[in-house]
């Protein structure tokens, strides 16, 4: 790894950190674009790196926000013992898609999202 793309990764897991902790998104929604632009991993090689970066940036998250009460942890339980069997299926599909078709899901979801939660901040600025 060269010392561009090491400072490239440095950028990218302080920002995905900054980005987690103050807005609540996930890591991956700067991770994996991060990973595939900056340092040109594939789509289903940034997927994974991502999801192996978040664990941490995770943990430290949810232990700040329950100091501070915002934790639902039979919520959180629940998700966390019915992900698995969705990770089983989306590792079956990433690896049977083509890559440019992973890169365009990956974008749609995060548009999807972004219009989602811009409409929702707009309803509830008025």
């Amino acid at each position: 790894m060269s010392a561009a793309e090491v400072v490239g990764a440095l950028a990218i897991g302080f920002a995905a950190g900054v980005a987690s902790g103050l807005l609540g998104i996930g890591g991956g929604a700067l991770f994996v674009p991060g990973l595939a632009v900056v340092l040109g991993l594939s789509q289903v090689n940034a997927e994974a790196t991502s999801l192996l970066a978040i664990i941490p940036v995770s943990l430290v998250g949810a232990w700040r926000q329950r100091r501070y009460g915002n934790v639902r942890l039979q919520d959180g339980v629940l998700v966390g013992v019915l992900s698995p069997i969705g990770v089983v299926a989306g590792v079956v599909a990433a690896h049977a898609l083509p890559n440019r078709v992973l890169e365009v899901m990956f974008a749609v979801v995060l548009l999807y999202f972004a219009f989602t939660l811009a409409r929702l901040a707009l309803r509830h600025e008025g």
